[in-house]
């Protein structure tokens, strides 16, 4: 069939693929070396800028540099620095008001001379905006109208026919990156930040959820009395549901713990456990958390010693509440 793209199974067996897959590693590596050895006087005077800035900085870019923007506009905003992309076709058809004087504008275009973002700049100027521009010629016109100019112009692409923009977008994606870090720490942005901003993920949940949002208090709390029979501790460990229960002195303070794999463990050496007290087979000392714990403290504390749960302790040994994996299971942290 005319213009068919279908390969000959001879021509594919013959190629090698992973030759191909080493070479543009090796290409894209020594881009993204060129840029780095340039990170410069321009690079901190782009990152004090976007640091001073009152607004957000506004990321653009056409094509492929338009999905790096994007990318960079994302990794800005979830590090501390307000962000967002706005598609340079979109702004000059009404868009552009979306873009405030405060607002600082980083602009990706690797010719320096796509059309629809060369027609924002005089709306930009005559707004005052800063522009941060990043191409891979700074004898473009977008590079001259720049305060500053970030150049990521790469030895070649790894594209064979010169034409897929490959090594060139990677270094400008690594470059935005450089930018998002540095602000990071300049900002002295925290972990705890970091989950602010992301409450709806793994990592937020795994940042933020401390052991007082998964355990349970008050009369959900599994406890007996040192004097109690292991019987009447079996029927605390029932009725609670945790697989566990703790043992406490009259002010609530913990003495041990005693957990399903006791009762195993009790009935293997042949116990009464209508007659036997509960202190005689306890846990003591077992493993316990506060409730100002992180969620995956919890759970990285039951991995390590292959524990099912934990008993939630006060600063002066009193029972606070208890929680087991099932509840970080249903809380998502594992």
């Amino acid at each position: 069939m005319s213009g068919s793209s279908h390969t000959p199974a001879s021509a594919v067996g013959a190629h090698d693929f992973a030759a191909t897959g080493r070479r543009v590693f090796e290409i894209e590596g020594r881009g993204l070396a060129a840029v780095a050895a340039r990170i410069d006087g321009d690079f901190s005077r782009a990152c004090a800028l976007l640091l001073a800035c009152h607004g957000r900085v506004v990321c653009t870019g056409m094509g492929k540099s338009g999905h790096v923007a994007r990318k960079i506009a994302a990794t800005l905003a979830s590090t501390g620095t307000p962000a967002f992309f706005v598609h340079p076709g979109e702004a000059g058809h009404g868009d552009l008001g979306m873009v405030t004087d405060a607002d600082v504008v980083l602009a990706l275009s690797y010719s320096g001379e796509s059309d629809e973002v060369l027609q924002l700049l005089p709306v930009l100027k005559r707004q005052g905006n800063a522009l941060v521009s990043m191409t891979g010629r700074p004898d473009s016109t977008l590079a001259r109208a720049a305060a500053v100019h970030l150049d990521v112009s790469v030895p070649e692409e790894a594209c064979p026919l010169h034409l897929a923009p490959t090594a060139s977008t990677t270094a400008s994606l690594a470059l935005g990156d450089a930018l998002a870090v540095a602000l990071l720490e300049a900002r002295g942005f925290t972990a705890d930040d970091f989950a602010r901003s992301h409450p709806a993920g793994a990592l937020g949940r795994r940042l933020l959820l401390h052991i007082a949002d998964v355990m349970h208090t008050g009369d959900a709390v599994p406890s007996v009395r040192a004097d109690a029979t292991v019987s009447e501790a079996l029927a605390e460990i029932s009725r609670k549901m945790l697989g566990m229960t703790a043992v406490v002195d009259g002010d609530g303070r913990l003495l041990g713990l005693y957990t399903d794999g006791d009762l195993r463990r009790s009935l293997d050496a042949g116990i009464d456990v209508r007659t036997t007290p509960i202190s005689e087979v306890m846990t003591r000392s077992p493993r316990t958390i506060g409730a100002d714990a992180l969620a995956v403290e919890a759970a990285q504390l039951m991995e390590a010693h292959k524990i099912g749960g934990l008993v939630v302790v006060d600063g002066d040994g009193h029972v606070a509440g208890a929680l087991n994996i099932h509840d970080l299971l249903r809380a998502r942290v594992v």
